[in-house]
């Protein structure tokens, strides 16, 4: 399989945001806050912003991480290909040019934990949901890269 990623277009929204809305549907613990189409327009103002990052393949849009500085805000594949190295490729881009990210993953999301562990996150806070808008326990990761200065 083939991988392009490249940076999103205003049409990748659609594609986006069905990633993003199906990771509510897919995931028991995880409540549907918004609709498909509020989740496809906040894709678009993500897009918008320059942030987003998109995997492609001949099926078309697969995944995408968006990144808001050295935040990353979101990083979500099709069920499809997950475990295929693409979460992996869209990371390593990112973390390219950059000293140290930062992101929050829920609890309840034992994948994506391992997953930044494996990649060189560290824990640095725990919380109880009460800051994000899912009410959901959550973990801060921070990603520093080897010989980055401190501070």
């Amino acid at each position: 399989m083939t991988v392009t990623l490249r940076p999103a277009r205003s049409t990748d929204a659609g594609s986006i945001g069905e990633i993003l809305h199906g990771f509510a549907r897919e995931n028991d613990w995880m409540p549907e806050l918004h609709s498909r189409a509020e989740t496809i327009a906040f894709c678009g103002w993500m897009i918008d912003q320059n942030w987003v990052t998109v995997a492609e393949t001949d099926a078309g849009v697969v995944g995408f991480l968006a990144l808001n500085g050295t935040e990353i805000h979101s990083l979500y594949l099709t069920p499809a290909v997950c475990g295929r190295g693409i979460g992996q490729r869209l990371l390593e881009q990112a973390k390219s040019d950059r000293a140290e990210l930062s992101l929050f993953a829920f609890q309840a999301n034992r994948g994506a934990c391992r997953f930044y562990e494996r990649n060189g996150f560290a824990e640095v806070a725990r919380s109880d949901g009460s800051g994000n808008d899912e009410n959901l326990p959550d973990i801060k990761y921070v990603w520093h890269r080897e010989g980055a200065a401190d501070g």
